[in-house]
C-alpha cells in the first residue's frame, strides 16, 4: 500500500508505528465497525461515512455523506449522500468484491423504509434495493441485515433513524421478522430465517418462555469463506415500559446463533448464561470454524475467550490479560488486535485510550499507539462517544481506526508491518 506524503503524521504519544490521519481536512468522518474493513480490495481507496453534525443524536431525514479516500493521491471525494444512518456505524459503508462496488443503508422518507444501495464509486452508478445493509458477504454478491428500523429498540447507534411511530414493535416472537439477505445482482430481498424460527430450532434451545419478551434481530456476520453466518439476537421483558434504546436499563438478553448461510445447521454458539457473565463483540476466527469476544467466563474480569461454532470448547485464550474493545485475530494466528473502551480498566484518565497488539503465543502485549476517543458530547449520551473499532486492510498490514482529534471524529491509518 502506498500513501499520500499529504496525508499527516500523528505523532502524539510516540506510536510504535507510523500512524497517518487519512481525514485531516473537514472531520466528523468515522470508518464502519471492526469485523470490515474501510480499505477497498485493491487497498488504494478507502469508503468512510462523515455525519451532518456530531454533538448530538441523529434526526430523522437528515442526510450525512459517502466520502471515498484515494489514498495514494491524498484525495477525498464524496460520492453520495443518505439518510440511512446512526451515530456508532453510520450508514453500514463497506466494499463489496471489488473497488467498483460500495454498500450503504439508504432511508425512503417518503415511506420511511430501509434500503440497501450498491454503488460505484468510479462510475456513480446506483442501484437500490429492499432492505438493508448490515455485512456484505465476501465476494459482494449477498448483503445480510436484521431489521434496519428495529435495531434502537435495544440499543441506539447501528440501524438507521426514523420517526419514532415508524419503528416495529415485536410484541410476540415474529415468523415475519428476523435475518434477511439481499441478492445484489437482482436485488430480491428475502427473509433467511425469522427469529421464531432461530429461538425454536437453535441446539441446545432457549430456555425461554417467549410470551414474555420481546425479541429483536442484531449483528450479523459471514464468515471470512462467506460459508457460515453468525446472527445475534436481543430480548427484553414486555414488563418494561415501551422506549428506546433499554440497554441503559441493563435488561437485555442476549445469545449468538451460527448457521450456514442457506439457515441450516443452527447452533446457539453462545448462550445468554454465558452473556449475563459479562461480554461483548463476538467476531469470526480466520479459520471460519472458531468465534472469538470478550467474556467474563469465571467471574474474574472480562478475557479474551475462544469458542467454536457450535458453541464447544468455550475457554479463555489467557488466563491473566485482561480482554477489551473490539478484538480480532489475525490471519497469521498470532496476533489479536484490540481498542479499548474509554470506561474499561485499560484506558487512561485522560480520555486516551490504547490500540493492543497481544502475542497468542507468548501473551506479550504492545501498546502500538495512544490516542483521543472520549468526546464531551457523550455526557449527553454515550451513542456519542468515538470508539476506535481498529480493522486491517486487504492484506492485513495495515489497519484503519477513528479517532478524536482536533475537536472531531476522524479516521487513521498505521503501518503495522514492523510488528508482525
Amino acid at each position: 500500500m502506498r500513501l499520500s506524503d499529504r496525508f499527516p503524521l500523528y505523532e502524539d504519544f510516540d506510536p510504535l508505528v507510523p500512524v497517518y490521519c487519512v481525514t485531516p481536512g473537514t472531520g466528523r468522518v468515522i470508518h464502519r465497525f471492526f469485523d470490515t474493513s474501510p480499505f477497498s480490495p485493491s487497498n488504494r481507496y478507502m469508503a468512510l461515512f462523515r455525519m451532518p453534525y456530531e454533538d448530538r443524536l441523529p434526526q430523522p431525514g437528515d442526510a450525512g455523506e459517502i466520502v471515498v479516500i484515494d489514498l495514494e493521491r491524498g484525495d477525498e471525494e464524496v460520492v453520495a449522500t443518505t439518510r440511512g444512518w446512526e451515530q456508532q456505524m453510520g450508514a453500514n459503508v463497506q466494499w463489496g468484491g471489488s473497488d467498483e462496488e460500495i454498500f450503504f443503508n439508504d432511508v425512503e422518507t417518503e415511506t420511511w423504509q430501509s434500503r440497501c444501495v450498491k454503488l460505484n464509486p468510479l462510475t456513480r452508478e446506483k442501484q437500490s434495493f429492499e432492505g438493508g445493509v448490515y455485512k456484505a458477504s465476501p465476494d459482494g454478491r449477498h448483503v445480510l441485515s436484521a431489521n434496519m428500523l428495529t435495531m434502537r429498540r435495544t440499543q441506539y447507534g447501528y440501524g438507521v433513524v426514523v420517526p419514532d411511530d415508524k419503528v416495529p414493535r415485536n410484541d410476540e416472537l415474529r415468523d415475519d421478522d428476523g435475518l434477511y439477505v439481499t441478492d445484489t445482482t437482482t436485488g430480491s430481498c428475502r427473509l433467511l430465517v425469522s427469529l421464531k424460527h432461530v429461538v425454536e430450532t437453535a441446539k441446545p434451545q432457549l430456555q425461554v418462555d417467549p410470551a414474555l419478551w420481546e425479541f429483536y434481530g442484531f449483528h450479523c456476520k459471514y464468515n471470512p469463506q462467506g460459508t457460515k453466518l453468525i446472527f445475534t439476537i436481543r430480548w427484553f421483558s414486555k414488563d418494561i415500559e415501551p422506549k428506546f434504546d433499554v440497554m441503559s436499563q441493563r435488561a437485555l438478553k442476549f445469545a449468538v446463533f451460527t448457521m450456514n448461510t442457506d439457515g441450516t445447521d443452527m447452533h446457539t454458539a453462545v448462550p445468554p448464561e454465558q452473556w449475563e457473565k459479562g461480554g461483548h463483540h463476538i467476531n469470526w476466527f480466520p479459520d471460519g470454524e472458531h468465534l472469538s469476544m470478550n467474556l467474563n467466563i469465571h467471574r474474574e474480569g472480562m478475557r479474551f475467550v475462544r469458542v467454536r461454532y457450535d458453541g464447544s470448547g468455550l475457554r479463555t485464550m489467557f488466563d491473566d490479560i485482561v480482554g477489551s474493545g473490539h478484538p480480532t485475530i489475525h490471519p497469521n494466528g498470532r496476533h489479536i488486535l484490540t481498542d479499548v473502551y474509554a470506561h474499561e480498566p485499560l484506558a487512561f484518565a485522560d480520555g486516551t485510550t490504547p490500540i493492543r497488539l497481544v502475542e497468542r503465543d507468548t501473551g506479550e502485549e504492545r501498546t502500538v499507539l495512544r490516542i483521543p476517543t472520549r468526546t464531551e458530547h457523550q455526557a449527553v449520551h454515550s451513542v456519542l462517544r468515538v470508539d476506535p473499532h481498529p480493522a486491517w486492510d486487504a492484506g492485513y498490514e495495515f489497519i484503519a481506526f477513528n479517532a478524536y482529534v482536533g475537536g472531531t471524529r476522524r479516521v487513521f491509518a498505521a503501518d503495522m508491518r514492523s510488528l508482525l
